[in-house]
């Protein structure tokens, strides 16, 4: 159990990784009108969705990456804030501006993955001894 529990953390760090820089290239492209490599606004959102879709990407990538190197003990109670939001966020994007029926089975594992990993981080006992937390 121990080795699943660093490879989840090892995934979260990588995925907020991406995150981060996935953010700072939309809030570019949005900002500048420039296509980093690839389009990365969506049409559909209005322009403050957007603008809060890029922001709280950008957070989340950054709290983490940032909480996990510098082993802050509010790390993971950020992290629930900010997947908690991205859920509100995901649910407006996901019924107010959907195109694809897809979207819901993307929605449903978006909101099951976000329950997950705030578990992990709040209960984890490797989350518990990296970052010196308590709940």
């Amino acid at each position: 159990m121990k080795i699943a529990s660093k490879v989840v953390m090892m995934v979260l760090l990588s995925w907020t990784m991406v995150m981060l820089v996935w953010g700072l290239s939309g809030f570019f492209e949005y900002f500048s009108g420039i296509k980093p490599l690839i389009h990365l606004q969506n049409s559909a959102y209005t322009r403050t969705v957007q603008f809060v879709h890029w922001l709280l990407i950008t957070l989340t990538g950054g709290a983490f990456v940032l909480g996990y190197f510098l082993k802050w003990k509010w790390t993971p109670f950020v992290m629930v804030m900010l997947f908690s939001n991205l859920a509100v966020l995901c649910t407006i994007q996901t019924f107010d501006f959907m195109s694809e029926q897809w979207s819901y089975t993307a929605y449903s594992t978006e909101i099951v993955l976000y329950v997950l990993l705030s578990a992990f981080l709040l209960f984890s006992s490797l989350s518990k001894s990296h970052f010196k937390h308590r709940i």
